[in-house]
């Protein structure tokens, strides 16, 4: 495939490139000199679980790698410690060491889902920013000015209101940008709301004489809830590595609206066509394409036949999986601890939604206490068996 037909594959989904023609002559240099382009993404493990939010970076890395180039997956296990301060109106809290190699060893065992493991390297600015003295600090430092840092929109804002920002969150962006720098990145993948980081990489590059990488950025997943972007801290996820059905009922949940946005960054599949579709027909076909993709076809359509027997037929799912309690507990901590919800907190306001019933009856207090084998029910596709000792 020529530059051109790259280009127009690779353009697919994004929201901005910067800048196009760059990437175009990127392409084109690849193609002439009989060379590979290094294309970089960096993932912080905030989370111990990779969810579709994610994969449409690690989509768009796999469409370079199946052009013929190489990845660079890098997790952030050094600016990890910090935290980015992107989107935040407060100081992120610290991560402990174990808390950033366990999610680090779950970043690892999913990628490759999605990624191709012979065109792809796993990096680490551990490796790197370990061995870096003071001395190599303080000349990083000397690449930026403190009024650059401090117009970045999320500082302004915590200034205006009086929130702290911390001295480590101001270097946060030059280390990512230094990231860039150590790999020799030619294309640096991120979300909208990387852009300072990103654009502050393409600087540093061209500082320490390197050609500057073009920057894709790609729009931000929303969640199921269809108004925040996709968070396992928000409860609005969907992982990748969760059971078929679970996928399949959240998927059908989705707005119209947002559905036709999962085909463009989470599908191949042509836009026009599915238009075309009613838009039950349509979910539904988005729902076994994404299960097809982390599982299997069978397990798509027995997800599709599950999800029908029970809403259609309203029946009680056959694999409910069961959470064991000892005489009794607070349902509270029953929907968290029982991964039904992702916080105590968004299990009082589904209790207060009236959006959660114990053995077919809603329930209004925050405070129930179970006391009986029964199955729990949160919204219209999430189940829960407690079984009293």
């Amino acid at each position: 495939m020529d530059a051109l037909g790259q280009l127009n594959t690779l353009k697919r989904g994004c929201a901005e490139i910067i800048n196009e023609d760059e990437l175009k002559h990127k392409l084109g240099q690849a193609a002439k000199n009989k060379t590979i382009l290094r294309i970089k993404a960096g993932f912080d493990p905030t989370a111990s679980d990779i969810h579709l939010g994610h994969s449409v970076l690690l989509r768009k890395l796999r469409q370079f790698q199946d052009l013929g180039h190489r990845v660079y997956f890098l997790i952030g296990n050094f600016t990890a410690r910090i935290g980015d301060p992107t989107g935040q109106n407060k100081s992120r809290p610290a991560m402990s060491d174990e808390e950033i190699k366990e999610n680090s060893a779950t970043y690892k065992s999913q990628v490759f889902k999605i990624l191709d493991h012979d065109k792809t390297e796993i990096v680490f600015n551990n490796d790197w920013f370990s061995k870096m003295t003071v001395y190599d600090i303080f000349e990083l430092l000397r690449h930026s000015t403190a009024a650059q840092l401090f117009a970045r929109a999320d500082f302004k804002n915590r200034l205006k209101q009086n929130i702290d920002i911390r001295a480590n969150e101001l270097l946060y962006p030059l280390l990512q940008a230094y990231d860039s720098v150590h790999l020799k990145a030619d294309v640096e993948i991120g979300g909208t709301d990387q852009k300072f980081n990103l654009l502050l990489g393409r600087e540093l590059q061209r500082d320490y004489g390197q050609q500057e990488q073009v920057i894709m950025m790609l729009p931000l997943l929303l969640g199921t809830d269809g108004v925040h972007k996709m968070s396992k801290s928000l409860g609005n996820y969907i992982g990748i590595n969760e059971p078929p059905g679970a996928m399949y009922g959240k998927i059908m949940s989705i707005s119209d609206t947002l559905m036709y946005k999962y085909y463009e960054l989470l599908t191949d599949e042509g836009l026009a066509a599915i238009k075309q579709l009613h838009p039950k027909e349509a979910k539904e076909r988005l729902a076994s394409i994404i299960i097809e993709q982390y599982h299997s076809q069978r397990e798509a359509q027995k997800a599709e036949d599950e999800f029908k027997k029970v809403f259609s037929k309203k029946e009680i799912p056959s694999d409910i999986p069961e959470y064991l309690i000892k005489r009794q507990a607070e349902l509270v901590d029953i929907l968290t601890q029982g991964k039904l919800t992702a916080s105590k907190n968004e299990s009082r306001r589904l209790i207060r939604q009236q959006a959660v019933s114990f053995e077919n009856e809603k329930i209004i207090d925050e405070k129930f206490i179970v006391a009986q084998t029964g199955i729990i029910k949160v919204g219209s596709h999430r189940f829960l068996k407690v079984v009293v000792k």
